[in-house]
């Protein structure tokens, strides 16, 4: 129902009005504004995906705060951003020292454990090794299926699509931050082949997240004091922060950190939040580096020197010859071949996992979880011992490397099982080590023929392949290590048939090493500029950066060619609808009426009874509805947008019921604060199963203008679909609403309108003027509608 009596709502909504094009009424035309298919994301599935408001909503609300704010606000909410910034990479750092700690003393205990008991008893060092290994990998899946499914995975597909505009509930909870740290520090620690770089992400973001609200209300730690990021926009430069600060924590990478937030989660991007997401990855550095100068005075336990990712290669080899491009290239082509297939090889079994196995309940989860432990325990043991013991080789004094070193700490040549004390098993330095430290074997150089083709062709094909298998089971799980690991084999066992080859000393087999595993990681996940950095930074050789870019453009290059990145495929998986940076080809033949002509727009009067409302939230599952409103000659007019979220605060309050079906005054509208219209991140937000109302308050009215965006975008329906993607991308909407031609124009609006003015003359004045203004004042009308002229300022035509 209509109302019909025209009465302004004194916010701009009477004057927004003569923006709105007026709606079709002919036979078979559109009966209202059309919302474009790539403008709302609906709940999707059970997994309760939903699109993120990172629009400002302009209601009555939200206008009265901005006019209520003191000149002191401003500086305030500057200084709290920074201060949350330095906060952020605090909290990140600190939880990167934990579970590296933990990692690494879990892990040193073991191995300390089991090469003592292996020299009475081979069984009972296998028995012990698989038995510590098994309850690591138990707790870690079982915190995650009992306590935090959310912590599953490496969690970046899902921070990913949260910047893209998407929120998957549950995934920046307090419970889950809980869960990625010690569910990470299980199943790392158990020796699976994972890593924990993409949890440290995850972690990141949740603490950017949990600081942005005030800490988590149901466990009872929040403050209202810092309950100033209350928009989905202010929240989503807090987990860009948290991004990038899990990724300099992971990797002492600040510089990586930061073009790893610009290239590959975040879609919005500006020189503000940049400066941010730069110091707080400066900050992460600094809480690291202080804990490493902590950890080599011993007081750290089995920590050692490994741990934090530093993989330092800078006394390697110190130049490269022109007859090394071309088996460099090949390693490039490798990595995209074997990260492609990788890629494809995870995405059938991940489908396979999450139609058949995970459905069962979470003791099948739980299962499968032990049984791929026992597997890679069995295979990481077992195999070491088909491999003959090496006698040590003779190396520099001054090199600080051991042959064999001591058990239960990091370092080369492991004696695994051998019969001489001078022997040690090249299987076993790979299989018998945190990835950490196995991959800084991998890369150390002036270790000529430490390990055999044989050893890392075996461990290529098994680790592969266990990686593969592990990807996707229900703990936190992270892929960067576990690439680099694969990456590096292949990488070592290409330098050592060109040192073979070319037989020159100065080809050190760990540089080749190095560019095997960017090589990998390029083909996989497809980063070029981020993942160079990271590269440069942990292992120290900005020598190496020209070879670094060539093998990842020819490994991007050669992965694209059959199929997309990881995360892409992944976040697809999980239903995650992410927009890429670019529209596809076929928009461009496309209009906007194109992808909304099958779709049933549901509007809303201005006034609407309380039980039409409620009956429209409870039929549909639209998250947005047009609101329309009669005009002065009785046509029908959109006067604005408003959302389902918003609808709830005023159907649960009952305040603003009407016995009336006019239109409310004036006076009625300041019984709600902007706040009241925030969807907490922690939780679902209101719900419609949340409303009970009486048979009397269903047959009340609600006027719907003090609660609706009166400017919503709007885009005309002949308009080319890629513009419209391009548009709504790039600004992070979440509706678009597609109308027919305008009738008129009302104004022009050049950049020069966008600059604010001061006259000399007068200080006080300042605004910001448009071409219909200035056309006004000289007068010039040409049958009722502006006549619009390019401005001059001095001679100089600005458009």
């Amino acid at each position: 129902m209509l109302s019909g009596v025209e009465h302004d709502v004194p916010d701009g909504i009477g004057m927004a009005r003569l923006a709105w094009t007026r709606l079709p009424t002919a036979d078979g035309e559109r009966a209202g504004p059309s919302i474009s298919a790539a403008a709302d994301v609906e709940l999707l599935s059970a997994a309760a995906i939903e699109s993120l408001d990172y629009e400002v909503i302009e209601n009555y609300a939200y206008r009265e705060e901005q006019a209520q704010r003191s000149k002191f606000w401003v500086p305030y909410y500057v200084m709290l951003k920074w201060l949350f910034s330095l906060l952020i990479g605090v909290g990140t750092g600190l939880a990167a020292i934990f579970i590296n700690l933990a990692v690494e003393n879990f892990s040193g205990w073991k191995y300390t454990a089991t090469f003592a008991i292996i020299k009475h008893s081979y069984f009972l060092g296998f028995f012990v090794y698989t038995v510590f290994n098994l309850a690591l990998v138990f707790s870690s899946v079982y915190i995650v299926t009992n306590f935090a499914p959310a912590a599953a995975g490496s969690g970046i597909p899902e921070i990913k699509g949260y910047l893209n505009g998407v929120d998957t509930h549950g995934i920046l909870l307090f419970r889950t931050l809980v869960g990625k740290i010690f569910g990470s520090i299980g199943s790392v620690g158990g020796g699976l082949a994972l890593g924990k770089e993409g949890p440290l992400v995850h972690t990141g973001a949740c603490i950017a997240s949990l600081l942005g609200q005030g800490g988590s209300a149901k466990y009872h730690l929040s403050s209202r004091w810092v309950r100033i990021f209350e928009s989905d926009r202010d929240r989503r430069d807090l987990v860009t922060c948290g991004c990038a600060a899990g990724v300099a924590a992971a990797f002492r990478a600040p510089v990586g950190g930061v073009l790893f937030a610009l290239e590959e989660v975040t879609s919005w991007w500006r020189s503000h939040l940049m400066w941010r997401v730069f110091f707080t990855s400066a900050v992460v550095a600094v809480v690291v580096r202080s804990a490493m100068n902590w950890c080599n005075s011993g007081k750290c336990g089995h920590f050692g020197a490994g741990g934090f990712i530093i993989w330092d290669i800078s006394g390697g080899q110190e130049d490269y010859s022109y007859q090394e491009l071309f088996p460099m290239a090949i390693i490039g082509v490798i990595g995209g071949l074997l990260g492609a297939l990788f890629n494809q090889l995870t995405l059938y079994i991940t489908k396979w996992r999450r139609t058949y196995l995970h459905k069962k309940g979470k003791r099948v989860q739980i299962f499968e979880a032990c049984l791929i432990s026992l597997v890679t325990s069995t295979i990481s043991f077992v195999l070491p011992l088909l491999r003959k013991c090496s006698p040590c080789p003779q190396l520099d004094t001054n090199s600080g490397i051991e042959c064999p070193h001591p058990p239960g700490t990091d370092g080369n040549f492991v004696n695994f099982y051998c019969s001489k004390d001078r022997e040690y098993n090249d299987l076993a330095t790979i299989f018998f080590n945190t990835q950490d430290d196995a991959i800084r074997n991998l890369f150390s150089a002036k270790t000529f023929h430490e390990y055999s083709a044989q050893s890392l062709i075996t461990f290529l094909v098994m680790f592969y392949s266990l990686a593969v298998v592990t990807f996707g089971i229900a703990v936190p799980a992270g892929q960067f290590v576990p690439g680099i690991m694969i990456g590096s084999t292949y990488g070592r066992l290409v330098g050592m048939f060109v040192v073979k080859f070319y037989k020159k000393l100065s080809i050190e087999e760990g540089t080749y090493a190095l560019l095997g595993a960017a090589s990998f990681l390029g083909g996989s996940m497809r980063m070029t500029v981020s993942l160079c950095v990271i590269m440069v930074e942990i292992t120290n050789n900005l020598k190496l950066l020209p070879l670094i870019m060539l093998v990842l453009l020819v490994s991007k290059a050669v992965g694209d060619f059959f199929n997309e990145g990881l995360y892409e495929e992944q976040a697809r998986l999980r239903g995650i609808p992410l927009l890429d940076s670019r529209p596809k080809q076929v928009m461009r033949n496309m209009k906007a009426r194109d992808a909304c002509k099958n779709q049933k727009v549901v509007c809303l009067p201005r006034v609407s009874r309380v039980v039409d409302i409620i009956f429209v939230l409870r039929t549909n599952k639209h998250n947005g509805f047009p609101v329309v409103d009669r005009g002065q000659n009785g046509e029908s007019l959109v006067i604005g947008l408003i959302l389902r979220s918003h609808l709830l605060v005023p159907l649960q309050a009952k305040v603003d019921f009407q016995n009336s079906p006019f239109p409310c005054g004036p006076g009625v509208l300041n019984r709600h604060n902007f706040s009241d219209f925030v969807k907490p991140a922690s939780s679902k937000g209101k719900s419609i199963d949340d409303i009970h109302l009486t048979e009397d308050e269903l047959g009340l009215y609600l006027d719907l203008a003090p609660f609706l965006n009166p400017s919503p975008y709007i885009v005309p329906e002949d308009m080319s679909l890629a513009k419209v993607y391009n548009l709504f991308r790039q600004l992070g909407l979440r509706h678009i609403f597609v109308v027919p031609r305008p009738s008129r124009v009302v104004g022009l609006i050049t950049r020069k309108d966008l600059l604010l003015e001061e006259d000399s003359n007068n200080d006080v004045m300042a605004e910001l003027q448009s071409t219909s203004v200035r056309s006004l004042l000289n007068g010039k009308m040409l049958g009722g509608n502006v006549h619009l002229e390019r401005p001059l300022l001095d001679n100089v035509v600005i458009e």
